[in-house]
């Protein structure tokens, strides 16, 4: 999938400057930067579900 974003001139000055000061092209740092926050909100929500599992585990077996 291909996604295209505007960023204003200052982001995308820092987008460069980053990716230069790493060895890695702009778009393979933007690509890198979204897969980690995708990987942390998912584990965000693994960490909530596992939690509401568990408080109410008493609960769902008294219903099942």
């Amino acid at each position: 999938m291909k996604i295209s974003i505007e960023l204003t001139s200052e982001q995308a000055k820092i987008l460069q400057n980053t990716a230069e000061s790493l060895g890695l092209k702009p778009e393979e740092l933007a690509r890198a930067s979204l897969a980690d926050l995708m990987g942390l909100l998912q584990e965000d929500f693994q960490k909530a579900a596992g939690y509401v599992l568990k408080k109410n585990e008493e609960l769902y077996r008294r219903l099942s």
